[in-house]
């Protein structure tokens, strides 16, 4: 669930193995990363790390670091974020698709794909999916990001899945998806059931 009181509740709920973060969690996640042994994984994790330093800036309201184990014995890392930010646009559809075309049309793009989702909400809501070149980034990261609206119609909500490990691209693509089908606007059941079972990426979803 979002925190903060100036934007309207979002409840979502993400698989095993990604663990809610803020800014000032750098040096316990920079210790963790130094426990997991695996070289790949530290710069994996500072990339992120990286990001998550400036996205207080860009009405982001939530952060979660994910770590998945990868066979045989490695760690994929990734970085969910959601935005939540003000909208002056009444037709919701039209501000999806108009978020979808500028997201789409980011220069950071190496290559992407766009397409609709249809949400249990019924609530427009456009994925677009591919590989990304940052600048000062030697490697190449995969980025997912979902565009949908909040039911009060003044706000737009931005879903972001971020990881160097674009061999699982595709089970990325497949987890943020995942998400967004669990956004719910009221508060759920007290006893609604957390996700459980394993945390290989492979086998997140399953």
């Amino acid at each position: 669930m979002t925190q903060q009181t100036s934007i309207p509740p979002v409840w979502f709920r993400l698989p095993p193995g990604f663990h809610d973060i803020g800014a000032d969690d750098r040096a316990s996640l920079n210790a963790f990363a130094e426990a997991l042994g695996s070289t790949a994984a530290q710069q994996e994790l500072s990339q992120l790390m990286d990001g998550l330093d400036e996205l207080a800036a860009h009405d982001v309201v939530h952060t979660a670091l994910g770590f998945h184990p990868e066979e045989p014995n490695g760690v994929t890392t990734s970085l969910f974020s959601l935005i939540v930010r003000r909208n002056n646009q009444p037709n919701p559809r039209l501000t999806v698709a108009r978020t979808a075309l500028a997201i789409a049309r980011s220069s950071l793009w190496t290559n992407a794909d766009r397409r609709f989702i249809d949400l249990p909400s019924l609530l427009p809501c456009c994925l677009v999916a591919g590989v990304i070149s940052v600048p000062n980034v030697e490697e190449p990261l995969f980025q997912a990001r979902v565009a949908t609206v909040h039911p009060d119609g003044l706000h737009l909500l931005i879903l972001d899945l971020t990881s160097a490990s674009i061999q699982h691209a595709d089970a990325y693509t497949d987890i943020i998806e995942a998400v967004a089908h669990t956004l719910s606007f009221s508060d759920p059941a007290p006893g609604a059931p957390k996700a459980t079972g394993t945390s290989r990426i492979l086998e997140v979803l399953l």
